[in-house]
């Protein structure tokens, strides 16, 4: 669930923490006093894109954070899987906002967008306008069903993924594979050119990385051999160089080593340093006798590096990839020699294919078809629960022409909202608010099988009144009994029904202007119910009614709790 809301210099917002409670949490508040702004917050620190001027005027930057308290193992194991702390089950998301980037954190570690939505996805459903639109879109009724049917389906949809794309793959070879002999016996010549231009340079992992050392070297020889003699000269045996001072220090060392036997650690170290200097001479001298006829070398070393340098330009950047174009060379050169038998298998490998996919994607059809008539009765009782008296609830099945990555079935929800009339699709028949209560109720349906904690409710009342103002928030309630539900309402009816009731407001001192919120006790929630129902004049009368319709709230919940 989510248990706090802290945000800092956000639009008017200038800082409020908001500390939320379980079940069912209620946002009121006079319009254009920012509710909509903490919604927005919210969805600014789940990774949406926020306008640059969302950042109070004279902040250098805007913070959200959300706390959330989970036990939630798969939410657990995706912070896991994305090498993320979670200590005690505790997931706080931040955003810090900047102008020119902001920066997302999930428990003090720096992620990425796309890791905070993946996270955000498990924890959280917000439903605003957005979403009840969205059941406008067919593709949305589908995905209705499949969560739904979870359970049954189990891994059945990432087979159809792997499925389907394995037989675009066999079609689309086979698409491309089609030729005529001419064309055939080309690419047969063509491949064996390659073929053998690859296999007679006889080329050796690494050998590139070793010639380019050599070329390296041979390419400076004549200033390696400068001052690789300067060096010899200083170091050797000549009148003046090193290796003479050190043969005049040991004979001298000799005269006195027998006088004190302390000088014989002395002239151990001094016969060391001669026998250093003479074997580093010598291989001076060895280096350089090879070095006299480097130019035949470097020549050689030239010509292999431009061979390999020209494969390396037709084939691939390394030598590697070179070998591995060859291999996939051979292998097309086999389809080629044998194409008959190779169209042959390639046809049975697409049959193959496809009868497969076909097989996945009926068993998923049918699953489908079974527990949608399931879930239809269900969102039908739910519908009348939300005082959609006469109402018929259906979904249709066709099936497409061709096979998709998710299935066969083209579904969509058919509704009639009064008596005599057809079913019809929900997007030619369904008002705003129709809508609205048509997505609540499927949210009702799901809730047992929805493993998301928190939901968020923004506009569920649009279009709606009265009775069914009434019934919206007796559904609500319902759904509060599995689910942690943060709703933001107008109505009265819906306000009433709150075991946690927050007030926000817009406060001014005639120099700037910010949102506060706050949590109201009994009577204090008893009042805003008043404002709500009383508008500009709050009546003794009216706040009977309000502090009526409170305790009425509270009867309905404490019997269906």
């Amino acid at each position: 669930m989510l248990v706090s809301l802290y945000v800092k210099n956000f639009a008017i917002i200038n800082e409020i923490e908001v500390l939320f409670k379980d079940h069912l949490n209620i946002l009121t508040g006079e319009t254009g006093a920012g509710k909509s702004i903490i919604i927005g917050s919210i969805n600014a620190a789940l990774g949406a894109k926020v306008p640059k001027d969302i950042i109070r005027n004279g902040a250098e930057y805007a913070l959200v954070q959300l706390v959330f308290e989970t036990k939630d193992e798969k939410v657990l194991d995706a912070m896991r899987e994305l090498d993320l702390p979670v200590d005690d089950g505790q997931i706080i998301i931040s955003r810090k906002i900047m102008a020119k980037r902001s920066i997302c954190k999930i428990n003090g570690e720096n992620v990425t967008t796309s890791t905070l939505t993946t996270i955000a996805s498990l924890l959280i459903d917000i439903h605003g306008q957005h979403e009840h639109q969205s059941l406008l879109n067919k593709a949305k009724h589908l995905e209705i069903v499949d969560r739904f049917a979870k359970d049954e389906i189990g891994n059945l949809k990432e087979e159809l993924e792997t499925s389907y794309r394995e037989y675009n793959k066999l079609r689309q070879e086979l698409s491309q594979a089609g030729m005529d002999e001419e064309k055939r016996l080309r690419e047969i010549s063509f491949l064996e050119y390659e073929i053998n231009e690859i296999k007679s340079a006889s080329l050796i992992a690494g050998e590139d990385e070793e010639l380019s050392a050599a070329y390296k070297r041979l390419s400076n020889a004549n200033a390696i051999s400068t001052v690789l003699n300067s060096i010899y000269a200083s170091t050797g045996y000549d009148a003046g160089s090193a290796g003479d001072a050190i043969g005049r220090a040991l004979k001298q060392m000799a005269k006195v080593v027998e006088l004190d036997e302390r000088l014989q650690d002395f002239s151990k170290q001094l016969t060391d340093i001669d026998g250093i200097l003479n074997d580093f001479n010598r291989d001076i001298a060895q280096y350089l006798s090879e070095m006299d006829n480097y130019e035949e070398e470097f020549d050689e070393v030239t010509k292999r590096l431009d061979l390999i340098n020209h494969l390396k330009a037709k084939y691939g950047n390394s030598i590697e990839e070179i070998k591995a174009y060859c291999d996939n060379c051979e292998v097309k050169l086999n389809k080629y020699r044998d194409y008959d038998i190779y169209i042959s298998d390639l046809k049975k490998s697409v049959d193959k294919a496809e009868l497969k996919l076909r097989d996945i994607s009926l068993k998923l059809s049918e699953i489908r078809k079974r527990k949608a008539t399931l879930l239809t009765e269900k969102i039908k009782e739910a519908l009348v629960a939300l005082n959609f008296l006469d109402v018929k609830f259906e979904m249709v099945f066709n099936t497409l022409k061709d096979y998709t990555s998710n299935g066969i079935d083209d579904a969509e929800f058919i509704i009639s909202t009064n008596p005599g009339e057809d079913l019809k699709p929900l997007a030619k028949v369904a008002s705003g608010g129709e809508l609205s209560r048509v997505m609540l109720g499927i949210k009702s349906v799901l809730a047992d099988k929805d493993e998301i904690e928190t939901l968020i409710f923004d506009e569920i009342d649009t279009g709606i009144s009265g009775r069914t103002a009434q019934k919206v928030s007796e559904q609500l309630a319902e759904i509060a009994k599995h689910h942690q539900i943060i709703c933001i309402t107008h109505l009265a009816q819906i306000a009433a029904m709150a075991d946690s009731h927050y007030i926000i407001e817009k406060v001014t001192d005639n120099v700037t202007t910010q949102t506060q919120i706050k949590e109201l006790d009994y009577d204090e929630a008893v009042e805003e119910l008043a404002r709500i129902l009383g508008g500009a004049v709050i009546t003794h009368r009216v706040t009977e009614s309000a502090k009526e319709m409170k305790e009425l709230a509270l009867a309905t919940k404490k019997y269906k709790i």
